[in-house]
C-alpha cells in the first residue's frame, strides 16, 4: 500500500503555474475562500420519491454507536477552495483532504489542485495548462469532481467507512461521484455523504401531509425531531437514469440544524443489515465531536482543517505572482 500521511500535487501543478507567470495577472479581487455549494442542482427536475420507512421519528443510540464505532475503520473526506479574480480569468486552488482514524492518530493524505479558466482564445493558444472556459465556475465544479473521485478512488482505505462532507447528487458531480460509490463498494469501502446546509424541499413538496406546512425539509425536521433522532429513510430516483438514486434522511444530534445523510442506492441495499448501527455510530461521533455551532463528525472536521491549512501554506498569492513553488512542501508539512 502507498504510504499516508502526505501532500500530493495534482500533475499539471507546477506546469500551470509556470504558464500563468506568463500571462501577468491583474488580480481585481481580494481571494475568495468558499465552500462548494451543490444544493441548487442537487436533485434533477424530474424525480420520484417514495418513503421506506413509516413517518416518523426515531431514537438513535450512542452506546450502541460507540461500541459499532470499534468495529469499523473510519476516515472522513473534506475540502477548501480557494478562488482568484483576475481581469484574464479566474484562477482555482483546491485542498482535498482526507484523513484516516486509526487507533493511534488521524492519518491524513492531501491533495493541491490548481486550474485557469479564461475566456479568451488567445491566452488558451500559448499555453496547454490553461482552459478555455465559458462557464468558470461550472467547469470549475466539474473538474473538481473528477479531481475528487480520482482521489478518493485513490487513498481510501479498503473496508472502511467513508464519510463524505458533501451531496451525493448534484450537478457536474452526479456522474463522477456514481463511478466513484461503484468503485469504492469494490473495495468493501461503504460511502456515506453529509449535507448540513439545505434550502431542499424535496419531502415536504411531495409527501401530502407536509405540503405548503413547512419552508423546506430542513425546517421540516427541524421541527419533527428531538436531539438524538433521526428521520424515516425516503429514496429519491431520478425518472430518466435509475442509477441516479439515493436513500436520505435527516438526523438532529443537537438542537440546531438537521443534516441530511445520503446514502446511493447500492450502498443501502448492499449495507442493509448494518445501516442502523452505522447511524447509531454517526449520531456518537456528532456527539463526540461536541461542536454545537458547527456539528460535524470528528473525522470530516479535521480532514477540514487540514483542507484549510494547506491552502493557507501554500502562498497561493505568491504561487501565481512570482517565481518558484515553494519547495518541498510535502517534507516541510508532514516530515517526508
Amino acid at each position: 500500500m502507498t504510504p499516508l500521511n502526505k501532500l500530493v500535487l495534482h500533475p499539471s501543478f507546477k506546469k500551470t503555474i509556470n504558464e500563468i507567470r506568463k500571462v501577468n495577472l491583474t488580480i481585481t479581487k481580494n481571494p475568495i475562500q468558499e465552500k462548494l455549494n451543490f444544493e441548487n442542482l442537487t436533485f434533477p427536475p424530474k424525480g420520484k420519491i417514495r418513503l421506506i420507512e413509516d413517518m416518523g421519528s426515531i431514537d438513535l443510540d450512542a452506546k450502541n454507536g460507540q461500541k459499532i464505532g470499534k468495529e469499523y475503520l473510519l476516515s472522513g473526506y473534506d475540502e477548501s477552495k480557494l478562488q482568484y479574480f483576475s481581469l484574464e480569468g479566474s484562477a482555482y486552488f483546491t485542498a482535498h483532504s482526507l484523513v484516516i482514524a486509526s487507533k493511534q492518530e488521524y492519518i491524513p493524505v492531501n491533495y493541491l489542485s490548481f486550474y485557469f479558466y479564461t475566456r479568451s482564445q488567445k491566452i488558451k493558444e500559448n499555453s496547454s495548462y490553461i482552459t478555455h472556459s465559458e462557464d468558470h465556475s461550472a467547469d470549475s465544479n466539474r473538474d473538481y469532481a473528477k479531481d475528487r473521485s480520482n482521489f478518493l478512488n485513490k487513498w481510501a482505505v479498503d473496508n472502511s467507512v467513508l464519510f463524505v462532507d458533501g451531496p451525493l447528487i448534484g450537478g457536474q458531480i452526479t456522474s463522477y461521484t456514481l463511478d466513484l460509490v461503484e468503485k469504492l463498494h469494490k473495495k468493501g469501502i461503504i460511502p456515506i455523504f453529509f449535507v448540513k446546509n439545505s434550502d431542499s424541499n424535496l419531502v415536504t413538496d411531495n409527501i401530502l401531509e407536509l405540503r405548503n406546512k413547512f419552508n423546506s425539509d430542513m425546517h421540516w425536521s427541524y421541527n419533527q425531531l428531538k436531539p438524538g433522532q433521526r428521520t424515516n429513510f425516503v429514496m429519491y430516483a431520478d425518472e430518466h437514469n435509475p442509477k441516479n438514486a439515493k436513500i436520505f434522511c435527516y438526523l438532529k444530534a443537537f438542537n440546531l440544524s438537521p443534516q441530511r445523510i445520503e446514502l446511493h442506492i447500492d450502498t443501502y441495499t448492499n449495507y442493509r443489515n448494518k445501516i442502523e448501527d452505522i447511524m447509531d455510530m454517526i449520531y456518537f461521533l456528532l456527539l463526540v465531536h461536541g461542536d454545537k455551532k458547527n456539528p460535524q463528525i470528528r473525522p470530516i472536521a479535521i480532514a477540514e482543517k487540514y483542507a484549510r491549512d494547506i491552502l493557507r501554506m501554500a502562498d497561493t498569492y505568491n504561487l501565481i505572482k512570482t517565481s518558484g513553488l515553494i519547495p518541498t512542501m510535502n517534507q516541510e508539512r508532514f516530515g517526508g
